[in-house]
């Protein structure tokens, strides 16, 4: 009789599954797109170098939303609002997703800039790094709009400053960057950010993040893509093949 009540309630467990439609996704994402009544919200992730939806979610005279999706760990995801006519540029909202709920708010005329997520620690990393790169880049706009001045009184000697200023600004940003992930190299955001953002720098400074890296997040998703990048520069740089 006990065998029998287990083996019902296994197949009721598995029926409930099926009728809920969720499947073996373990990420619950809700949440509300302000003035949004017409259109429709993809989630996405980079496969290889392209865009691929996970979800499709019709918005008809409802902006609250919701989805239910599969990932292997925590990782970037998009969330691309489709406004059918409209042409606007602010329509791509990148995510740290982790499994377990989460919950994403924003305006349908500020799609971007006024997006709140929140259930996702690496999220909360994610956003305190770009308000660090966001100094970095006002600099940068502040320094090419003294270019663009320089270059129209034909100052070349402020021309050479102001590179000067840009090379040391660049390399400032990059060290940020360096030490921003290997300061959070306990979770996947680090190994993240120094793939997306300083790919190209110093081998040894890539080093010293894969180094800082937990065997959890070692194992990662993108804790391999950074070994497996500076494996391949590693070879590339010898001439090996």
């Amino acid at each position: 009789m006990k065998k029998i009540l287990v083996a019902f309630c296994a197949v009721a467990a598995l029926v409930a599954c099926n009728e809920t439609g969720h499947g073996d996704a373990n990420l619950h994402i809700t949440g509300n797109i302000k003035g949004l009544k017409q259109g429709k919200l993809y989630v996405q992730r980079i496969v290889d170098t392209s865009l691929v939806n996970l979800d499709t979610i019709a918005i008809n005279g409802k902006s609250a939303f919701e989805s239910h999706v599969k990932i292997d760990s925590p990782e970037m995801l998009f969330l691309f609002l489709d406004r059918g006519q409209t042409k606007s540029v602010d329509n791509n909202l990148p995510f740290f997703a982790e499994p377990g709920k989460m919950r994403i708010e924003s305006t349908i005329d500020a799609f971007y800039l006024k997006a709140k997520v929140t259930g996702s620690e690496n999220h909360k990393i994610y956003e305190d790094f770009l308000k660090g790169k966001k100094r970095y880049i006002d600099q940068n706009l502040d320094l090419l709009q003294k270019n663009i001045e320089a270059t129209k009184q034909g100052d070349v000697a402020r021309l050479d400053s102001i590179a000067t200023q840009q090379d040391k600004l660049l390399k400032r940003r990059y060290l940020y960057t360096i030490n921003f992930a290997m300061n959070n190299a306990n979770r996947e955001a680090g190994p993240y950010i120094a793939l997306s953002e300083v790919y190209d720098a110093n081998i040894k400074y890539l080093d010293t993040v894969a180094k800082s890296m937990s065997p959890k997040i070692a194992k990662s998703r993108y804790g391999k893509l950074l070994i497996k990048h500076i494996n391949d520069r590693k070879k590339a740089e010898s001439g090996q093949k």
